[in-house]
């Protein structure tokens, strides 16, 4: 009642007075009560309190209620001034908000409470509730992020290796976005899909087939693409579609692609553009229309030069033979910019320790290694095209070479003018003019150590072949004092040392190649012949083993390795090591013939008869074989067919008069005693002086009556006198010197019941042919006996000769296929 002493109402005289109840109190503004209102600290919990503010542009959404203003008094009270609520509706007039609250300054201030703009004294916001995971909105963005982790996941599966798995990813991210898209749809209108996930997905899916070489459905896959109008850019994917066709072969079309592509992509690109040329340019080569390929690369070369371009232009000018342009083309390629530092930044130009730590990391960072990538391949194509051209651009190969010579010497590449010489030596190597060779590489005696050691190599080696091993010796030392590091040079010092019979020395140069480079398998198989030569067959039988594991399958590592269990005496070892190398080499038949010999020795006659009878289908003209085949037939009573045999052996042998024996001991002994006297007759027109010939022609004549036995056995007394008075000048000769030496006498079997035989244990026949017993020997003995069939080393004595190193370039990862070959296999 005190407080309504000074204040005045105004009067309410007017209904429409625009400013009456501007001070009326409304107790929902009442903030002092607002911790004890349950329905406001419910909304500041809920969401209902983020809703957006009441605005007051339509009436029935305004304030309705008047809002009081004033301060210091909660009564209502109708300002002097008469100035109505701002925002509120007077008689459904609306008005704006004109009424600014200072910032702080509320009626609590006045109590004495601290300056608190902000509202931080009330302590942390309430957390935001979370929203509905069933709204359809938030639905499409979960599945929007899955379609694009299975993306990122197919590409890195990809990027791993694991190609099944990625096109699996790729697959379930297509059928993802689909229901993506058909969702979309339900809920916002069709301008709002999200046009680049779906071009990801599809285009991710088709470079997925196209790894997975699922041809057609890649294409399908990118005609989707291509043909959506919505897809901008999608043009240049026909380039990926020509890629396709051409690995299918289908080169027509892949031009066809190829040239669309070109077509839609704006000149700007030109780098873009370039490429799709060099396809086209590659595609035409593949067709074989050269010139439409010339026409695309000297494009290329004449807009933005590049190593492959160039290299591709040299062989198609090749393949039309144009001498000319192969020279300005190989120019060109010389003449195009490797953009690469050159080496002097790699060298610290002083003692700061800062600056050679920065030097020492950039060494072999991925930029130098990618550096010297390049200078790699660029050197591969310049020695390649200059290899390629050489022969056919002069009249020549010398003067196309010495033509490519001065080119590379004053491009960049001056390094690589030496390699070329040493391949023009090479090239002389392969025409077998092995002295304009010689003469080539001993140009390089004076140049520097690295070309030095390469070109004494190659010497050191040539010699070698040549059985010069003085010569051969004398440049291995030069190799080896050039560069101590060069295998190929050791290699061939120690095969010199090797040809001395000095072995131990050998293996110790083996052994420093193979310190020096742990891959020289020249070395390692020469360090196991040599272990085989100091007969240390364990350790032989480790390096050659050891061999085995680095080239599988090598014909000459699983003979040796055969060869030793052999002298170890592990004949089941030898055999199985034997089986290999057939499967590997089936028409060997030296290998099938050892076979046929060991199991020979371990007792089996019907295997080794199976094996000596395909090394005879193979080489027909093998001696001891044939001989084995022969007696064999013999031992098992089919005389009958031991003839071929023999017969086959008569005619490698003419001279030689034990087969004919053989042959007409067959006939005889199979019964026909016709054939076989026609066939001591002959052989008695051949060798009228052999007495065991005349001894079965006067038997035969006996026992068949002819009237020539008179004749035979006169001839035949003759003979054997005349081979006694032999004798004993031979016999009275040898007394004389102090020394005797008895010889076999051959005595005439009787006709049934003998088996024929060759000649003693002492008088086999060798791998070398070696010459056989004379006539005057016998061809069967009454003991009943099989021939011994006997075999030498089956690659002859050539196999222990070691392994010799050529080195034709002095960087051996280059061209190593064409690296020169040793003289180790089979005479």
């Amino acid at each position: 009642v005190q407080m309504m002493q000074n204040v005045h109402l105004a009067p309410e005289t007017d209904e429409d007075d625009l400013y009456s109840g501007y001070n009326d109190y409304n107790p929902t503004y009442d903030t002092e009560e607002l911790e004890n209102d349950t329905a406001f600290q419910q909304a500041v919990r809920t969401s209902h309190g983020r809703r957006p503010p009441i605005t007051a542009k339509i009436p029935s959404t305004a304030v309705t209620r008047p809002v009081a203003t004033g301060y210091g008094s909660k009564t209502s009270l109708a300002s002097s001034m008469g100035r109505p609520v701002t925002g509120a509706i007077q008689d459904g007039v609306t008005r704006p908000m004109t009424a600014v609250r200072a910032a702080g300054f509320t009626k609590a201030a006045l109590r004495g409470s601290a300056f608190d703009p902000l509202g931080q004294s009330r302590g942390p916001a309430p957390p935001l509730e979370a929203k509905s995971e069933d709204s359809p909105e938030e639905k499409i963005r979960q599945l929007e992020k899955k379609v694009n982790e299975l993306v990122e996941e197919s590409c890195i599966a990809n990027s791993c290796g694991d190609l099944k798995l990625a096109l699996e990813k790729a697959k379930d991210a297509g059928r993802k976005e689909r229901v993506l898209v058909r969702q979309r749809e339900q809920v916002t209108t069709p301008e709002n899909i999200n046009l680049d996930l779906t071009y990801s997905v599809l285009f991710n899916l088709a470079s997925q087939y196209s790894a997975n070489e699922m041809y057609a459905e890649a294409l399908n896959t990118y005609q989707v693409i291509v043909k959506n109008k919505m897809f901008s850019n999608a043009g240049r994917l026909k380039v990926n579609m020509g890629n396709i066709y051409l690995k299918q072969r289908n080169y027509s079309k892949a031009i066809k692609f190829y040239r669309m592509a070109l077509d839609q992509i704006p000149s700007v690109h030109k780098e873009m553009r370039i490429k799709i040329m060099q396809n086209i340019g590659v595609t035409f080569i593949k067709t074989g229309q050269y010139s439409d390929a010339i026409n695309s690369f000297e494009h290329i070369m004449s807009m933005a030069p590049n190593l492959k371009a160039g290299f591709n232009l040299i062989l198609s000018y090749f393949a039309v033979g144009d001498r000319d342009k192969m020279k300005k083309a190989f120019q060109k390629l010389i003449a195009v910019p490797l953009e690469i530092d050159e080496d002097d930044k790699y060298i610290s130009p002083s003692d700061d320790p800062h600056t050679n730590l920065v030097i020492e990391a950039i060494k072999n960072d991925h930029l130098r290694q990618m550096e010297r990538e390049r200078k790699a391949m660029a050197e591969k194509y310049i020695m390649t095209a200059a290899k390629l051209i050489a022969p056919v651009i002069e009249t020549s190969f010398a003067v196309g070479y010495d033509w490519c010579v001065e080119v590379v010497k004053a491009s960049q590449y001056v390094e690589l003018a030496n390699d070329l010489e040493i391949n023009k030596a090479i090239t002389y190597l392969r025409q077998k003019d092995f002295n304009q060779a010689v003469e080539t590489l001993k140009m390089f005696e004076k140049k520097d150590s690295r070309v030095k050691s390469a070109a004494a190599t190659n010497l050191s080696f040539l010699y070698y072949l040549e059985n010069e091993f003085s010569q051969a010796s004398s440049y291995a030392d030069l190799a080896v004092n050039s560069d101590r590091y060069n295998p190929s040079a050791l290699t061939n010092k120690g095969n010199t040392v090797f040809a001395n019979g000095d072995y131990e020395k050998a293996a110790e140069f083996y052994k420093e190649a193979l310190r020096n480079d742990s891959s020289c398998t020249e070395a390692l198989y020469n360090i196991g012949l040599t272990y085989k030569k100091l007969n240390r067959l364990d350790e032989a039988l480790d390096c050659f083993l050891k061999l085995h594991a680095i080239l599988r399958n090598s014909a000459q590592v699983l003979y040796q390795i055969a060869n030793v269990y052999e002298l170890m005496e592990d004949p089941n070892q030898a055999i199985e090591w034997l089986m290999q190398l057939i499967s590997v080499v089936p028409t060997d038949s030296r290998a099938l013939s050892k076979l046929g010999e060991l199991y020979d020795s371990e007792g089996d006659k019907s295997q080794a008869f199976q094996y000596y009878y395909e090394s005879y289908r193979y080489f027909p003209s093998n001696i001891e074989v044939i001989e084995w085949l022969g007696a064999y037939y013999i031992d098992t009573q089919f005389c009958e067919k031991a003839i071929q045999y023999f017969e086959r052996a008569s005619l490698i042998q003419p001279t030689q008069v034990k087969w004919q024996l053989m042959v007409a001991s067959c006939f005889r002994r199979s019964g026909n005693y016709q054939k076989a006297l026609d066939t001591y007759k002959d052989i008695h027109r051949k060798f009228p002086e052999n007495v065991e010939c005349l001894r079965f022609l006067v038997r035969l004549c006996t026992d068949i009556g002819l009237k020539e036995v008179q004749e035979y056995a006169t001839k035949l007394k003759r003979l054997e006198k005349m081979k006694e008075i032999r004798e004993q000048r031979i016999k009275s000769g040898r007394d004389s010197s102090g020394g005797s030496r008895s010889r076999r006498e051959g005595s005439a079997g009787s006709d049934s019941g003998q088996n024929c035989s060759a000649s003693s244990k002492g008088e086999r026949l060798s791998a070398k042919l070696r010459a056989l017993p004379g006539t005057n020997e016998p061809y069967e003995s009454s003991s009943n006996k099989e021939i011994d069939a006997s075999y030498v080393d089956p690659l002859g004595p050539q196999i222990e000769r070691p392994k010799t190193a050529a080195k034709k370039r002095i960087d051996e990862d280059d061209f190593a296929d064409e690296e020169l070959g040793d003289d180790l296999l089979p005479e």
